[in-house]
């Protein structure tokens, strides 16, 4: 995976993803109000679908927002790790609506309703051009942010939705199979539940202050250690900033005859071509003036 710092306008994609969302608003109405018309769960379940990406562009849309806002002395790292607190938010919310449809599924399964199949088709797929369309809105700036991302991939998520429901409802035009609409509900649901437990592990590592997935611990302090007025490291931390930057800070056992000032800055330059790392707080420390028990990473 690439090191490289993302440089993006702040306010690129605003008004395609503020599109997006009015545009997923009006589909999901339109799809409950075909799904209560046909009596059909699998075109109600993907109209759940959509409105929770209308919800999830929204909140991203808000979190982008905050996001750019100056750091201060309140909130001393800034406002961008509120991102990933909405995509949190986001896939919780997926994986309780994946849940009830499962519910939703299983009593449908055990007390079947007549289903209106050219109903269903012909709202479905509708609802596959507005996803596509949606997913084309939203992939530019899907390349920068964790919610935009998460959106786009619902998108696509929502579009073979779409097709499932296409399918269900040809099966019940063609040959009467009621049955394949609550398993449709349920192919779509455990898509949903299968893409949020996917994605909820960047996001957890984003909260908890993990290492970069693509950076290795060990590597970073092996390179430190490498250089020749470095004498040992100890107290690493190695943590996501947010989605796009890491940051390094450690205490860094120097030589008593180092230079300090010119240490620190081939240190940092040493880590910046070797890793990419740009935001980096070092304590220098000689031997006589060490930390005792210490630990390598962590306090």
């Amino acid at each position: 995976m690439s090191h490289a710092h993302h440089h993006v306008d702040p306010e690129a994609g605003d008004f395609k993803i503020a599109l997006a969302v009015l545009i997923n608003l009006g589909l999901t109405l339109a799809q409950i109000i075909g799904g209560i018309f046909a009596g059909s769960l699998s075109l109600i379940a993907d109209a759940l679908h959509n409105f929770s990406d209308a919800i999830a562009l929204i909140i991203a849309y808000a979190a982008r927002k905050i996001a750019r806002r100056p750091a201060n002395a309140d909130m001393t790292f800034g406002y961008g790790r509120i991102e990933a607190v909405a995509a949190l938010i986001n896939y919780t919310t997926l994986i309780v609506i994946g849940l009830y449809l499962i519910v939703e599924a299983v009593m449908r399964f055990a007390n079947p309703s007549p289903v209106t199949g050219w109903i269903v088709v012909a709202v479905a797929g509708f609802a596959l051009l507005i996803d596509l369309g949606t997913a084309a809105l939203t992939y530019r700036a899907s390349k920068n942010s964790i919610n935009i991302r998460a959106a786009f991939l619902h998108n696509i998520a929502d579009a073979l939705g779409s097709v499932a429901v296409i399918i269900a409802g040809t099966m019940v035009l063609l040959f009467g199979w009621t049955w394949v609409d609550p398993l449709a509900t349920l192919m779509i649901a455990g898509y949903i539940l299968w893409q949020s437990a996917t994605e909820l592990p960047q996001v957890a590592r984003i909260l908890m202050l993990a290492s970069p997935p693509d950076l290795e611990t060990e590597a970073v302090i092996a390179a430190m250690r490498a250089h020749p007025d470095v004498e040992d490291v100890h107290h690493v931390h190695l943590w996501m900033m947010q989605e796009h930057g890491s940051a390094l800070e450690a205490h860094v056992v120097v030589s008593a005859d180092a230079h300090h000032g010119g240490l620190r800055k081939s240190l940092k330059s040493h880590l910046v071509s070797q890793f990419g790392l740009h935001h980096m707080t070092f304590e220098l420390e000689t031997k006589g003036d060490a930390c005792t028990q210490t630990a390598l990473i962590g306090h």
